[in-house]
């Protein structure tokens, strides 16, 4: 805690400079594309009530239009007295239109004004829009996939397939992810992403996003949305961009309970979930349990490695099965503490219980001659538990204009642990390895922001962060004879890794838009990092303090149906908690890895067009874009030098890494009831950098090629409540520094029946069911090793799967008050480098 302080001071001086801006820019009116401004001198004003409470209508929208051309003259809000005014009106005949959520709109029609008239309209009374759900039919439909302004949205809830699944098969189908069949994620080709859940971010997805992603039920999942250039409101962190997983919630008021369900034979799911309303307070809580079984895997290794010139050539075989348990229990709290203030609070556990089982056989060879041959029974472990804890208050003052505070608390104990039997070649068993790691990850942050309009067509944003992260490993290795007990093995490392990281940010953002439509965001980010690191074997790791300055700009234009979007970013990646792990992971003695403590941040600059245009009934997005890494910190594999044949995978700061790319998307609606879409991603990589080998010598490295996926889906709904969706996906080979991944391919058909008013639906749901397997070929080499290797995976899956709506709610539709949240967009995953591996094809949030 002793870096707290020079946090808490920095924070501290950032607002005491910017206190004079709450002066100059006092509460105005909302921004937006600037109206001609009247030049009359004619004044209008009224009052807005509700007709039912007889109390003041705040906030309103009150647009003024001109009848003889229909244009709007002007525009504004009702104030916390329901009042409004236009002024410098011309005569003439005008109407006008009132709106607000939660009450029906109202036109006053035919109203004539002479030169230098004041007229009241008096007490408009607003009729609010009562609901009561089973008496509601909706003929519309969400697009499956959204374009917005700042953000592609991939609406998981209308996705038929993903019932009894998980995230990962929902970030599959999301354009411009892919997402490999171990469950790491890329965006346009990176993993170096952010992922959040609700806006807020988790310790559990600083140790695996493939993890965490398996414990999130995919029928609980809302949207997917991707944000590809963050503005400076963001975290730095993240080369690539953000993801944010908005899961489904319920505001109504009154009481109800969802009940999910889905068999398979490689998995089973239960969910049940729950919400109550009452006036201004809402409480929400939740549970799902997963269970994955039925997973094999088979695997072949060729690899030659040249250590001290003696050239030890290793042939392994391997058999897999993998099995786990998953669960997540949420509460949740809202209240309005008046009409624009509010707070939410939650709470979200979540466990994870992993077992894999694998047994290689391996065979050495020594310049050519065989030297013999080794069983090994492996027995891995992959236990979590994850608490995050919100604590958050926002005060809105005007429309646009507001103050918040928010907190968050996150923990993840994890264990990574392995036991494994050496068998002898008659198969006896010949003696006993272990492996205990386990590592605590927690992290306590608070922010606060403000944002103000400026007229109606500018908007100014400021605010600071503090991130208070320890990080630590505790990890041994043990090895007894066929029936002794286990001791200590001094010929493996052992020890403990501490790591404090704190992080002190500032940011302003401001936002343009010019009476042309152009609209102008730009803006500027500080974070500061405080490190203090050791080792128990080694002592203090001298990383040492950093700073940097993130300058973002986004500018968009929409003429003739066509909209153009530019964008430069600059990123910061900071390295994640395996990847600065020092335990040497050797459930697989051939395949060692090993995380490095003393890995820098990477900075990368992101340059971005997209062009987005709607032709009748169909819809085409197209982005090319740009990016450069510096200081990348990529994967490396190198012949181990004392054990034969041997290979261990690190992680180091290696030097450039450059990618040019472009995304295209398109959606074709042949009917209202049926859509269907393709999307091609094309990346060009160049990778170079020095690596360290076996000997100690510094070699270049360089590696180019070309990244292709892509994939088409389509959707269908037909009458009495009968749906029908498909998906497919290609995943070309992925280039990586020291060679290529082998790429493979997905595909998905599901079938739904909706029942009572879709209180209660069945579905069918199978994925690649054509084939038996399919195979993930890779070649790795450098001058001192060659590696081939074959993954073949039996994947081949069906799913039955059921839910029910219980209760039954009413909606009095007032407007509620939107929660803020703590976002920690800054560690990196656990992933390679610029090869992901299958996909898909993404609002912004907090920072």
């Amino acid at each position: 805690m002793k870096k707290i302080y020079p946090i808490l001071s920095l924070i501290a001086l950032f607002f005491v400079t910017l206190t004079p801006v709450f002066a100059q820019f006092p509460m105005v009116g909302v921004p937006t594309t600037a109206i001609q401004s009247p030049k009359g001198n004619v004044k209008i004003s009224g009052i807005l009530i509700d007709s039912s409470s007889l109390k003041a209508v705040e906030y309103a929208s009150i647009a003024l239009y001109k009848l003889s051309n229909g244009q709007a003259v002007d525009g504004t809000v009702s104030d916390e007295k329901g009042k409004f005014s236009f002024s410098k009106i011309e005569a003439g005949e005008y109407k006008v239109l009132i709106s607000f959520l939660g009450y029906q709109t109202k036109t006053i029609d035919k109203l004539n004004f002479t030169k230098g008239q004041e007229f009241d309209l008096g007490a408009i009374k607003l009729n609010p829009v009562v609901k009561n759900l089973d008496e509601v039919t909706i003929t519309g439909s969400v697009d499956l996939i959204e374009e917005k302004v700042d953000r592609l949205v991939y609406n998981a809830e209308k996705d038929i397939t993903a019932k009894g699944g998980d995230a990962t098969d929902v970030l599959r189908k999301v354009p411009m992810l892919t997402v490999d069949l171990d469950g790491n994620v890329s965006l346009r080709g990176s993993q170096n992403i952010k992922v959040l859940i609700n806006n807020k971010p988790s310790t559990i997805m600083a140790s695996s996003v493939a993890d965490a992603m398996k414990q999130i039920p995919a029928d609980q999942i809302k949207t997917v949305e991707v944000i590809t250039s963050p503005s400076a409101k963001y975290d730095a962190e993240g080369s690539a961009g953000i993801i944010n997983i908005t899961t489904k919630k319920n505001s109504l008021q009154g009481v109800n309970l969802n009940v999910d369900g889905g068999v398979g034979n490689r998995g089973s799911i239960l969910s049940l979930n729950g919400n109550y309303r009452k006036g201004k307070a809402g409480f929400t809580l939740g549970g799902f349990g997963r269970a994955n079984y039925n997973t094999v895997t088979k695997s072949s290794l060729e690899q030659s490695s040249t250590t001290q010139g003696l050239t030890t050539t290793v042939r392994q075989t391997g058999d897999g099965y993998s099995q786990g348990l998953f669960g997540q229990y949420n509460l949740g709290f809202d209240y309005d503490l008046a009409k624009n203030q509010s707070i939410t609070a939650g709470a979200r556990y979540g466990v994870r219980n992993m077992s894999f089982q694998q047994d290689f056989l391996t065979q050495l060879f020594s310049n050519g001659l065989e030297t013999g041959t080794s069983s090994r029974n492996v027995d891995s472990k992959n236990l979590s538990g994850t608490l995050d804890m919100n604590l958050d208050y926002v005060h809105t003052y005007k429309p646009q204009q507001e103050w918040s505070i928010s907190t968050l608390y996150s923990r993840n104990d994890l264990t990574n642990n392995f036991d494994a039997d050496l068998l002898n070649e008659s198969g006896t068993l010949a003696g006993r390895q272990r492996n205990d790691n386990n590592n605590l990850n927690q992290e306590f942050t608070v922010q606060t922001d403000y944002q103000t309009p400026i007229k109606r067509n500018q908007m100014l944003e400021f605010g600071g962060k503090g991130i208070f992260r320890e990080v630590n490993s505790d990890y041994r290795f043990l090895i007894a004879g066929p029936s002794g007990e286990f001791n200590t093995d001094f010929n493996q490392p052992a020890g403990a890794l501490t790591y404090h990281q704190n992080i002190a940010a500032g940011y302003t953002s401001y936002t343009y838009t010019t009476k042309k439509r152009y609209t102008f965001k730009g803006g500027l980010r500080y974070e500061h990092t405080m490190i203090d690191a050791s080792t128990q074997e080694n002592g203090v790791i001298g990383i040492g303090d950093y700073g940097i300055l993130v300058p973002s700009f986004n500018a968009s234009k929409t003429f003739k149906g066509t909209t153009v979007k530019l964008a430069y970013n600059r990123r910061i990646q900071r390295p994640g908690l395996q990847q600065l792990n020092p335990n040497f992971n050797s459930a697989n003695q051939q395949n060692i890895t090993v995380g490095n403590p003393e890995l820098r941040p990477e900075l990368t600059n992101n340059y971005e067009l997209t062009l987005s245009k709607t032709i009748k009934k169909t819809f085409v997005t197209s982005s090319f874009f740009v990016r450069t890494t510096n200081n990348a910190i990529l994967q490396v594999t190198k012949p181990s030098d004392t054990l034969a044949g041997a290979v261990i995978t690190t992680y180091e700061n290696i030097g450039h890494q450059q990618t040019y790319g472009s995304n295209i998307f398109s959606n074709v609606a042949l009917t209202s009831k049926i859509n269907v879409g393709i999307f091609l991603n094309v990346l060009y990589s160049t990778l170079d950098g020095q690596i360290t080998n076996a000997n100690g010598i510094l070699e270049s490295r360089k590696n180019s090629g070309f990244n292709i996926s892509g994939g088409m889906f389509g959707q269908a709904q037909f009458k009495k409540g009968w749906g029908v969706q498909a998906f497919g996906f290609m995943q070309g080979s992925q280039v990586q520094l020291q060679g290529r991944q082998g790429g493979f391919g997905f595909y998905t058909l599901g079938v739904k029946k909706d029942f009572k008013d879709k209180k209660a639906s069945l579905g069918l749901a199978a994925e690649n069911f054509l084939g038996n397997s399919f195979n993930i070929h890779t070649e790795l080499n450098s001058p001192q090793f060659n590696q081939v290797s074959d993954v073949y995976l039996y994947n081949r899956g069906f799913r039955l799967t059921f839910s029910y709506k219980i209760g039954k709610m009413s909606a009095m539709e007032m407007p509620r008050k939107k929660g803020k949240s703590v976002n920690n967009d800054d560690i990196k995953t656990d992933g390679q480098n610029s090869g992901g591996s299958v996909p898909g094809g993404g609002q912004q949030n907090r920072q």
